[in-house]
């Protein structure tokens, strides 16, 4: 417990006090993001947050974790390393989305193919257990390059991306604790302690931003912390108190915003006959800052939300992988249907008294 607890402290307090020089050196250096655009901001922000967060996280991972009690570990710092380099080069100069893609795959098939940090069974889901490898592979390569995009594609307001990754890996750490599995909480812990060291500069007037830089490395250490999970829960005895049934719709529950709605964008954009990399403003976060939210007001809405998917599924695990999954899914789709109807309903009335201030000019 002292490790973990030195781990979050050390890695909070490096993000924390680096942060401040990082913004310093990308103001000085003209490495900002300019508003306009699909952007939201308003002022010349530099985002290179990902930076501190690298720094802290690994630093305090490196520092403190027992390396033999977690196989492959060096595996996982080498992909967060190529995740890094590629995305600090795109946060200064940006890189075309076929290079970025290469440079996740390569990152997600370290991972897979050298730590052995796979998926190798869907736990019940749709009635399929054992995968076989070539399927595990690649569903697992998929599952990286999905949630590494998924966390950069909600990147899109202050606090966001790093609220639920913070989330996720304080429930994760806990959890992991809990079951007894001290090294992976403490990578956990270590996580979270980099991202609340950011959040300090970017949740309220954010004074800078994580770039890819920062949201593709919470992508890929979501994807190592949900597989990490499946993989320990199923070792545990079956009168485990803290085994998780339903394991797989347990995981989608927790990560809920970042999968629905990565999944709703790339839908519309399929059925409007556009490419599904193609940026728009059609994001939740987007339509919740359409209507009128502030980005704090926006963002505490939706970590809001997320805890409540999180409390549903652990309160409803037992009903069965597959029926918790409808129900998580059936769910998030309604409320993403009042919103685009609130969404809607206030575009018009926004449009209807826009026309009646110009006749009032007219006349």
């Amino acid at each position: 417990m002292q490790d973990i607890i030195l781990a979050f402290i050390t890695a909070f307090s490096l993000t924390y006090f680096a942060v401040p020089s990082i913004i310093q050196i990308a103001k000085e250096k003209n490495l900002v993001d300019i508003p306009g655009g699909r952007h939201s901001h308003k002022e010349i922000t530099p985002s290179l947050g990902g930076v501190g967060i690298f720094a802290g996280f690994v630093f305090s991972m490196v520092l403190w974790l027992d390396y033999q009690s977690v196989d492959g570990i060096q595996y996982l710092i080498c992909s967060l390393l190529i995740l890094f380099l590629v995305g600090l080069r795109d946060d200064i100069i940006p890189m075309s989305a076929k290079v970025k893609l290469f440079a996740q795959l390569l990152a997600a098939s370290i991972l897979v193919f050298k730590s052995g940090y796979y998926l190798d069974s869907f736990y019940g889901l749709f009635g399929v257990e054992e995968l076989t490898k070539p399927v595990a592979f690649s569903f697992t390569l998929l599952l990286y390059i999905f949630l590494i995009n998924a966390f950069n594609l909600i990147d899109g307001i202050n606090g966001l991306s790093g609220s639920i990754s913070l989330i996720i890996s304080g429930v994760a750490g806990v959890w992991f604790y809990l079951v007894g599995d001290v090294s992976l909480s403490l990578v956990c812990f270590a996580l979270a302690g980099s991202i609340v060291g950011f959040l300090r500069y970017n949740i309220f007037a954010a004074t800078i931003f994580m770039g890819d830089t920062g949201s593709t490395i919470l992508g890929l250490m979501c994807g190592f912390i949900s597989i990490e999970m499946m993989a320990v829960n199923d070792i545990l005895p079956l009168n485990e108190v803290y085994r998780i049934d339903s394991i797989p719709a347990v995981i989608v529950g927790i990560y809920i915003f970042p999968i629905f709605d990565t999944i709703r964008v790339f839908f519309i954009r399929v059925l409007r006959g556009n490419s599904p990399f193609n940026p728009d403003r059609r994001h939740i976060h987007h339509m919740l800052i359409d209507v009128g939210l502030s980005h704090f007001q926006a963002t505490s809405l939706l970590v809001g939300v997320n805890f409540i998917f999180m409390f549903i599924v652990f309160r409803f695990q037992t009903i069965g992988a597959f029926y918790l999954m409808l129900l998580i899914f059936s769910l998030a789709a309604s409320l993403a249907m009042i919103l685009h109807r609130v969404n809607f309903k206030m575009g018009k009335k926004s449009k209807i008294d826009d026309t009646e201030e110009e006749e009032a000019i007219v006349n």
